[in-house]
């Protein structure tokens, strides 16, 4: 009995004297100015471009603070009909996902586009897609490829 009084005097000495130490050193609480909200503004319009053999790829956007991308994208192809539009879509990590509405032969079509950004270029992707409502959209983002050939660098814009 002397055993588990002495244990339980000993645990309340702890207890008091930790409760004593914590109001004794209370932290010095000082008040900094208030930090003012970073605001990320649109870097402007940013281009890029890729061309070989005859063919040719310009993108153009602006992404603003919620990581919407707004912008062009034009494709010149040797052997196909060219095709002109805009692109409004967002970026997911290093990602551009978007809309892409452009005209082709006086057709006006909807299809989703994909450009990973990758040491300062974007590759465009490519996978398996869906037509719904009058919109090609990628079956899964998940197991779109990019294919290194068709990778757009940063060019100086013209407009």
């Amino acid at each position: 009995m002397k055993k588990i009084a002495a244990i339980i005097i000993m645990m309340s000495s702890i207890f008091i004297s930790c409760k004593k130490e914590t109001t004794l050193s209370s932290p010095q609480i000082t008040q900094d100015s208030p930090k003012e909200a970073e605001i990320v503004e649109p870097a402007g319009n940013q281009c890029y471009a890729w061309g070989a053999n005859g063919s040719v790829i310009e993108m153009s956007f602006n992404v603003n603070s919620n990581q919407e991308v707004n912008g062009k994208l034009k494709y010149n192809l040797v052997g196909k009909d060219k095709n002109e539009g805009t692109l409004i879509g967002n970026i997911y990590g290093d990602t551009i996902i978007a809309d892409y509405t452009f005209d082709s032969e006086g057709v006006s079509s909807i299809r989703e586009v994909a450009f990973l950004q990758k040491d300062g270029t974007y590759i465009e992707g490519y996978g398996d897609v869906v037509e719904a409502n009058g919109k090609v959209s990628f079956k899964d983002r998940k197991k779109l490829k990019f294919d290194m050939k068709n990778t757009l660098t940063k060019v100086d814009c013209t407009e």
